[in-house]
């Protein structure tokens, strides 16, 4: 591929135990600091001209801390913030936060929340709709029952900007894809939402995955929506969980390789840029 491309999917994180209690014991390996130093020889190895540093944790925190290394790092061309959309002051805070031309969007771990279609709470409802008159994006990090709700909001407001991450996390170590064809079916009908090609190795099984296993979803995907609404990303470093940054940009290099330039460049460069208006 002769191509610069985008990571459209990795995160950065100064680990500590109590915050990041999600890491579990069977995490280890993401038991440690992962910062641009880190990351930066890991995008240079792999054509990667930047990336978009996507929220960890849900703080105002986060959003600074992740502010603060995309102004000191040129290659993080964008950041995914998180934001309480659900705030009184939610107005003032968007204005604020439009100042900082590296924020494009916001992200809430929707995917552990109780309550499964909270994405459909008036005062939600209400954020999501305030995020276009300020140029922000939204990633969707949620599982297959949510689909349905997220298409629900994304048909609400054509004109708004989504992503769905990691392809909302199909079930591919057990190989349920029926429950999660039928709603990406639906989704796909809004021309608004997108698809990150990333997370899936950790989807599989970690120790024993193969790509024959993770093919079929980037077929569906693809036929799906197109090669206009997908993009790549690397999910570092929770995919060191299965695999390193080579492996996974490699997986999908294998599978585009088949594709037109044109098409390559899609996928792994332009739409990111026109997503993120980077």
């Amino acid at each position: 591929m002769n191509v610069q491309a985008i990571d459209a999917h990795q995160h950065f994180w100064k680990y500590h135990p109590v915050r990041d209690h999600w890491i579990s014991d069977k995490m280890d390996i993401l038991k440690r600091d992962f910062l641009p130093d880190h990351l930066a020889p890991l995008l240079r190895d792999n054509n990667m001209s930047g990336c978009i540093a996507v929220q960890a944790n849900e703080t105002d925190e986060e959003t600074i801390f992740l502010l603060d290394l995309a102004a000191k790092f040129d290659f993080i061309k964008g950041v995914v913030g998180w934001i309480d959309l659900e705030s009184p002051d939610i107005e003032r805070k968007l204005e604020t936060y439009a100042k900082d031309r590296k924020l494009k969007g916001f992200r809430h771990m929707l995917q552990s929340q109780q309550q499964r279609d909270g994405m459909l709470r008036p005062a939600f409802i209400r954020g999501i709709g305030l995020l276009e008159q300020y140029n922000f994006t939204y990633d969707f990090i949620i599982l297959p029952d949510q689909l349905p709700y997220a298409a629900t909001l994304a048909a609400a407001f054509p004109t708004q900007r989504f992503v769905i991450d990691h392809l909302a996390k199909p079930a591919i170590k057990t190989g349920d894809i029926h429950q999660w064809k039928t709603a990406m079916l639906r989704i796909a009908k809004c021309k608004n939402v997108y698809c990150k090609l990333s997370g899936l190795v950790t989807e599989a099984d970690w120790h024993n995955w193969k790509k024959e296993a993770l093919y079929p979803y980037f077929d569906f995907i693809v036929k799906t929506f197109g090669t206009d609404r997908i993009m790549f990303g690397s999910d570092w470093p929770v995919c060191l969980l299965a695999a390193g940054y080579d492996e996974v940009t490699d997986l999908a290099l294998h599978y585009f390789s088949a594709f037109s330039e044109t098409e390559q460049r899609l996928f792994f460069q332009q739409n990111a840029e026109r997503f993120y208006h980077l």
